[in-house]
């Protein structure tokens, strides 16, 4: 990957932009200055494609970073309507195959010694190509059948310019357009930028996998492949190949004699397990992942993207089910401003009556009855209409859960997904309230209270001693007068503007005036100097003023 220097991609990030008529994003994140003004809102694109797919073709243009952002973001639907989460979810992370020779040139220098030192034999044809690395066929000097993925030269410092103009651009949206602060775009740029840095970083991807096998042991019906340390570094991984075939692969596995219903089982417990057990889960499942082998077990691949429910997410989705679970609507709009995703302006009677009507949706029946999926999504709708804010965890999370579901249910249409979940669910609150649990619970209260009482009297003191010198400001910051100011602010504006056409005009009456009565060649050159004068100064102002966006 040839390296550019960040005026020549930002160049090229907004040009594609502009290419596939998304002039909008350009001026909201502050690129203007990079692209002819006629190119911003002239679509350059001539397939007729609709606004989702333009955006999903712009990302992929764009590189591994905006294909990795792009399908991230895929999973937010909090935050996307569904057509873009549909488009983008279709994102695919394909790229030319690396030459042979740049390939053994990777292995050889991060081994110190020759491809054919390091591996008994290795297949220079890829079995796949991504824009991160690519994946080839081996054996390990002793015969063992492994895979390499091998990173491709230059990704990493690609990745890392990206992501800093990431941030440059997000900091511009959320200063630009109220909707990217609200939803805090900075926030969810840092979030993206530690998860594409696990993806790009092949140990912790082995670490990942034991992680997993560690999880799994002694369970028969899954397995996670060996990972063999003395042939992977930080840009080199080499783990033992699985075989198997595709779970989606529906007449291949009739064939086989593999019961579905059994493979649809394994994978639903899997899930579960991952989630409610063990709380780190594989947050990539789509079916290229999982292999079906003999005995309806699951090799499990690709441990880039995992997810974790921490200790405070676990706390947070117990009361938010045990509020779901009650028939207290107050209790149930309590528990998401629990979760941190109401804002000071959200309608809590708007939003009361829609948990009112979805529980009138679903309460009451029988559990087998309710899919996990229509579920999310009424749920989500309720999200989006009152721009409510899922923390990034819940997101990752309901994705994972709604596309095992999808491979479960195309697997056995039977399959009672939900039924599986509830005893899981049920378990996890079940150890949340257990004196083990509540003695966690009561045991973390007192260290924070003990450490409260600690740092108080000393943040007291120097907020004191700041006081005393003066160093403390207070600021009132009514957020109900900022119309008011923008109001007065374009008044004033155009008052600047009005104030410069009246001198222009009176300046130039004053210059006809003295060529009339003296009508020789040195009054004729003032009166053009000045007449260029005031034009100049006229224009800067009004360009001025206009360019501010406050007319």
């Amino acid at each position: 990957m040839a390296a550019q220097s960040q005026a020549q991609r930002y160049r090229q990030i907004s040009r594609v932009l502009a290419r596939h008529g998304l002039g909008y994003f350009i001026s909201v994140v502050g690129l203007e200055r990079f692209v002819p003004f006629q190119r911003i809102f002239n679509r350059g694109y001539e397939q007729p494609l609709s606004r989702p797919e333009h955006v999903r073709r712009a990302l992929e243009e764009l590189g591994p970073t905006f294909i990795k952002l792009g399908q991230i973001v895929s999973t937010r639907a909090d935050l996307l309507p569904v057509a873009y989460q549909a488009e983008l979810a279709k994102l695919q992370d394909a790229a030319p195959a690396l030459k042979t020779g740049v390939v053994a040139s990777v292995i050889e220098s991060e081994f110190g010694r020759p491809v054919e030192a390091v591996f008994g034999s290795f297949d220079p044809a890829p079995l796949a190509a991504a824009s991160i690395g690519q994946v080839h066929a081996a054996t390990l000097r002793d015969g063992t059948p492994v895979i390499v993925k091998v990173q491709r030269p230059g990704v990493v410092d690609q990745i890392e310019q990206d992501l800093q103009i990431l941030r440059t651009l997000a900091a511009n949206a959320s200063r630009r357009w109220p909707v990217a602060g609200e939803y805090d775009v900075v926030g969810l740029v840092h979030e993206f930028a530690h998860t594409l840095r696990a993806e790009t970083g092949y140990i912790q991807e082995g670490r990942n996998a034991e992680r997993f096998s560690a999880n799994f042991a002694g369970d028969e019906t899954v397995y996670f492949p060996r990972v063999f340390w003395e042939e992977t570094t930080n840009r080199v991984l080499t783990l033992e190949r699985i075989d198997g075939i595709k779970v989606d692969d529906l007449p291949a596995l009739e064939a086989a004699g593999l019961d579905r219903s059994r493979v649809a089982a394994n994978g639903a417990r899997m899930v579960l397990k991952m989630v409610f057990r063990d709380r780190f889960f594989h947050a990539d499942p789509h079916p290229g992942n999982f292999f079906i082998q003999p005995g309806e077990r699951i090799g499990v691949v690709d441990f880039g993207m995992v997810g974790t429910v921490g200790p405070r997410v676990q706390e947070q989705l117990v009361w938010t089910l045990l509020a779901f679970t009650s028939e207290d609507p107050d209790r149930q709009v309590d528990a998401l401003y629990e979760l941190g995703v109401a804002g000071r302006h959200i309608d809590r009677a708007a939003l009361k009556r829609d948990v009112e009507h979805l529980r009138a949706r679903y309460y009451g029946r029988p559990v087998g009855e309710i899919a996990v999926r229509p579920v999310v999504t009424d749920v989500l709708g309720v999200v989006r209409r009152h721009r409510l804010h899922l923390p990034a965890g819940y997101a990752l999370l309901l994705k994972t859960v709604l596309m095992h579901e999808n491979l479960v249910t195309r697997l056995d249409p039977s399959f009672e997904f939900t039924a599986v979940l509830v005893p899981y669910a049920r378990g996890m609150m079940v150890r949340h309230f257990s004196p083990l649990g509540w003695g966690r619970s009561v045991g973390q209260a007192g260290i924070d209270l003990a450490r409260l009482g600690l740092e108080l009297p000393q943040q007291v003191r120097r907020l004191l001693s700041s006081l005393e010198r003066g160093d403390t400001e207070f600021a009132i910051r009514p957020s109900g007068f900022d119309p008011l100011l923008r109001r007065l602010e374009r008044i004033a504006n155009r008052l600047v503007l009005g104030i410069v056409a009246a001198a222009f005009v009176v300046a130039l009456a004053i210059l006809l005036s003295a060529y009339h009565v003296r009508s020789d060649p040195q009054t004729g050159a003032i009166l053009i100097a000045g007449f260029v004068l005031a034009s100049v100064l006229g224009i800067y102002v009004a360009w001025s003023i206009l360019r501010s966006g406050r007319p």
